[in-house]
């Protein structure tokens, strides 16, 4: 299942070295554009203001006495009643009227996400209090303009607080800026908050150049815990954007791809012009070689449910009364934390991802047939599941397995294959112990791992060239489809067929008629399956190939 990497740090600048360009093109669709709503929200502002000023004439001294019977009649006991000479004050539904429009203002541009927190604080209290400026247009086009102007320093400011928590006694960490690597210290304690809040600050910061949602204040936290397993191996998170490797000693070492590392550096200069060398903030010429590009990035709010997940449990009656029933903990298992109430757009995509690595759903949760937390662990840090159009993943229903198998005629002492094995829907009915898969994704090489099967992480097509001289009695495949790419991995498989081998593939109906398939190898046909795979409208036939 070879696939071609995406770019998920797309990039459009004109300069690459100019940090108002980096900004504007990732705050451009939003807060530039909506710039020019001003207009429009500040025509709104004054036809209600101008209907809180005929309100406001209208209620004579009369109608303001008569308003009191209305108030207290249908007013509640328990809170504070406003009278009607309080109530029909301009000054108060006039500063309401500014902070709501001013909320709505923020909330429209975007600028609050580029201010630094202690700013963002500043204008939630302002706009709490009803401490706004009258919103009149230029007043707004003023402020607005302002702080469009000040939006390299706010960001400058929340990178500065990061490079700043970084381990200065590590040698690793430049001091004229980002590197690729990065040491902080005191990471993993039970009360470092603080140093998780820096990684947290980082993952914020590198979200808004991935045009992602910003993690929770206290996302990291849940992340750390995760990767406490891991000590001293590196694991990719949010889509291969950073690695991070834990130590037990408390220290946790950052890889922040090279491409985050020169905006990084870029926004820095602006604060420490002289500081930032010009060569630590050019755009790299490539890509790095080793990191994960994987199409299909999670919802922070996604992945912060998913930390929260717990085992889970049902209830058992006892047949006492002083204790009718017991809570009895299900193996292999995960339910929703019963404390919070999430939405049902994150509760469906939550049932997406488990269900993707294997869940079923039960009226208690998701059932697993393998312990599924090391699985979560990785899709968790990693934030990210593998898009299945991209990776051409398309599970083997398991009539078609079932009849695959049957056509090989595994023997007693026969070794085994399944290449792309993806969950392990052939595998599955292949001998375990005598069976060996390869999975690109490494979040389905977790699953095959939890459920017992060896398995190696390699796309197929380069495993093979690598380990031409390894042979198999009996090979079972369902390879990708898209672009005749069955056509190469049938062949590699071919090449790791021992003689009297056994090959067994899942083609496209079409395959019949593209001539010689396997030279040296008799073939046949014996199954066709129309719609083989529900919702993609595919007949597939079954070919069984063997060494002449």
């Amino acid at each position: 299942m070879s696939h071609t990497p995406v770019n998920i740090y797309p990039m459009n600048t004109t300069d690459p070295s100019d940090p108002i360009a980096i900004l504007d093109d990732l705050f451009s669709p939003k807060a530039l554009a909506s710039y020019d709503t001003i207009g429009t929200l500040v025509a709104e502002y004054e036809a209600i203001a101008a209907t809180i000023d005929q309100i406001c004439g209208f209620m004579s001294k009369e109608l303001r006495a008569t308003m009191r019977y209305f108030i207290d009649g249908n007013g509640t006991r328990d809170s504070r009643q406003v009278g009607p000479g309080e109530l029909f004050q301009r000054e108060g539904a006039i500063g309401a009227l500014d902070s709501d429009f001013w909320g709505r203002a923020m909330a429209k541009t975007g600028l609050l996400d580029l201010m630094p927190q202690k700013r963002r604080d500043d204008w939630a209290t302002a706009i709490r209090d009803r401490k706004c400026p009258h919103f009149e247009e230029k007043i707004v086009r003023d402020t607005f303009a302002d702080l469009m102007a000040c939006r390299v320093k706010f960001l400058a400011e929340r990178v500065d607080g990061i490079f700043r928590g970084l381990s200065g006694e590590h040698v690793t960490n430049q001091p004229q800026g980002f590197g690729r690597r990065m040491i902080i210290a005191g990471v993993t304690g039970m009360y470092d908050f603080q140093k998780q809040g820096l990684i947290n600050d980082l993952r914020c910061v590198i979200a808004k150049f991935m045009r992602r949602d910003e993690p929770r204040h206290d996302a990291s936290s849940g992340l750390i815990r995760s990767l406490k397993g891991t000590y001293g191996g590196w694991v990719p998170v949010d889509g291969g954007a950073l690695k991070i490797r834990l130590y037990m000693k408390g220290t946790a070492h950052l890889e922040v791809h090279p491409d985050m590392a020169w905006r990084l550096n870029t926004i820095l200069h602006t604060l420490y012009p002289k500081a930032i060398a010009p060569q630590h903030r050019e755009r790299p010429l490539r890509k790095a070689k080793d990191v994960a590009l994987l199409q299909r990035l999670l919802p922070f709010e996604v992945i912060d449910v998913l930390v929260n997940l717990k085992e889970a449990t049902e209830y058992i009656p006892t047949g006492d009364f002083r204790q009718p029933y017991q809570h009895k903990r299900i193996h292999n298992s995960l339910a929703l934390s019963g404390s919070h109430n999430y939405g049902k757009a994150v509760t469906a995509q939550v049932s997406e991802v488990l269900e993707s690595i294997g869940g079923i759903e039960t009226k208690h949760g998701w059932q697993f047939d393998y312990p599924p937390q090391p699985v979560l662990n990785r899709i968790i840090a990693l934030g990210s599941i593998p898009d299945e159009k991209a990776h051409q993943f398309y599970p083997t229903p398991e009539k078609i397995a079932q009849d695959c198998v049957n056509l090989a005629q595994i023997g007693e002492n026969d070794h085994c294959l399944e290449p792309q094995a993806g969950l392990g829907g052939i595998a599955c009915k292949m001998p375990k112990d005598r069976t060996l898969c390869v999975e690109i994704s490494k979040v389905r090489c977790d699953v095959l791992a939890g459920r017992g099967f060896n398995v190696i992480c390699a796309d197929f097509l380069q495993w093979a060239t690598d380990n031409r001289f390894k042979q198999f009695n009996c090979i079972v495949m369902n390879p990708p489809f898209d672009q005749q790419r069955w056509r190469a991995h049938l062949e590699a498989a071919a090449s790791l067929l021992a003689p009297k081998g056994r090959l067994v593939a899942v083609l496209p109906s079409g395959a019949k008629n593209k001539g010689q398939l396997l030279p040296g190898f008799r073939y046949e046909f014996p199954l066709h399956f129309e719609n083989g795979f529900a919702g993609t409208g595919q007949d597939v036939v079954v070919l069984l190939a063997t060494r002449n």
